[in-house]
């Protein structure tokens, strides 16, 4: 199976990394990218920051793609996540699944999303309009709902 999974500050484009994971005998490729987005239950986002430990993070995202890779055919898996400072509607994050067949391609970039939503330590500030500091932003109920339909 290819594999390319990065941690990075820069943006990345979608195509060209779409793209890639077009495989001899991949007849699926599905991609999902994940904006900052500009509302919080607290107020207008103007930006988030996102820190990590490198080697721990790198680590965490090999073995969720590892997971996918374990339960449906994989032909090629992409997984971008940017860190650093990112305002409103700036991409953060990036899944792509080769697969011969697209109900395998389907379910494992949600299955990589939903665990890089809970188990990938990334901790997320989010700056909202009108105040000077930083909220540091707590794990979601829905993200480990999602989360849990997994775990059989």
């Amino acid at each position: 199976m290819k594999k390319n999974i990065r941690i990075q500050k820069n943006n990345f484009v979608l195509e060209t990394e779409v793209k890639n994971l077009y495989l001899n005998n991949a007849g699926a490729v599905v991609s999902f990218v994940g904006l900052v987005r500009e509302q919080a239950s607290h107020g207008q986002v103007t930006a988030i920051e996102l820190e990590y430990y490198p080697a721990m993070t790198q680590k965490a995202l090999e073995n969720i793609v590892e997971q996918a890779k374990q339960r449906w055919p994989l032909l090629g898996v992409t997984v971008i996540h940017r860190v650093g400072y990112l305002t409103a509607q700036e991409q953060i994050v990036m899944v792509a699944v080769a697969s011969k067949h697209r109900h395998a391609a389907f379910a494992a970039a949600e299955f990589i999303m939903d665990y890089l939503k809970t188990q990938a330590p990334f901790w997320k500030k989010e700056y909202i309009a009108g105040q000077s500091e930083g909220v540091w932003v707590e794990a979601k109920d829905s993200d480990n709902q999602a989360l849990a339909k997994w775990q059989n």
